[in-house]
């Protein structure tokens, strides 16, 4: 198809090692989101995926980051992150160790999804919905897991019909019962209050 490249998936990732996901907690101030990717740049290390949002702690701030790397190489880059003096705390974590989401938006051409039924059944079959729909084009919405994206748009571009594609940065929470970086925080307010 012309103008989208294919995504990779998780096992044909470039640069070889495994993909790592960074869990990084910080005060909200300016520059530190340039502070954390300076931390990888430094190292060579690509990023894969950035998502940054709100956390559960009021005034902390959530990032999450996706980078191929062996293991040795995440543990330094979460150590440096972590010197910084707005970086609450950082962690890294496999995919076996986290619940990950992503979205991925499909735009897709209308005059082919009404000429071809097998579309629609396509879009059905992977758990997808149709967003919009209008005489140019049909918006299709995916969340799931970020292979499960990928395999969908491989699927519709198999017809010809993808106008544009994108998914999101990955989301992740612990699968324990609460953010890690509560019981730091409540830790260090102890050692405030001795």
């Amino acid at each position: 198809m012309k103008g989208v490249s294919t995504p990779l998936t998780h096992r044909e990732g470039q640069g070889g090692g495994s993909l790592y996901t960074l869990l990084v907690y910080s005060e909200n101030v300016a520059g530190i989101l340039n502070q954390i990717t300076a931390v990888f740049t430094r190292r060579q290390v690509n990023i894969e995926s950035l998502n940054v949002s709100a956390s559960s702690i009021p005034g902390v701030h959530k990032y999450t980051i996706t980078a191929w790397s062996d293991e040795d190489q995440i543990k330094k880059i979460t150590r440096q992150i972590e010197k910084k003096i707005d970086v609450v705390k950082a962690n890294y974590f496999t995919d076996e160790q986290l619940f990950i989401r992503e979205a991925g938006l499909y735009k897709l051409s209308t005059d082919k999804v009404l000429a071809n039924p097998e579309i629609s059944r396509t879009v059905r079959r992977y758990d997808a919905t149709i967003t919009e729909v209008n005489p140019t084009y049909t918006i299709v919405m995916k969340s799931g897991k970020t292979d499960d994206i990928i395999e969908l748009f491989r699927a519709l571009d198999t017809f010809d019909c993808v106008l544009q594609y994108t998914r999101s940065g990955r989301i992740a929470v612990t699968r324990g019962m609460q953010e890690q970086v509560s019981e730091f925080l409540e830790e260090r307010e102890r050692n405030r209050e001795e």
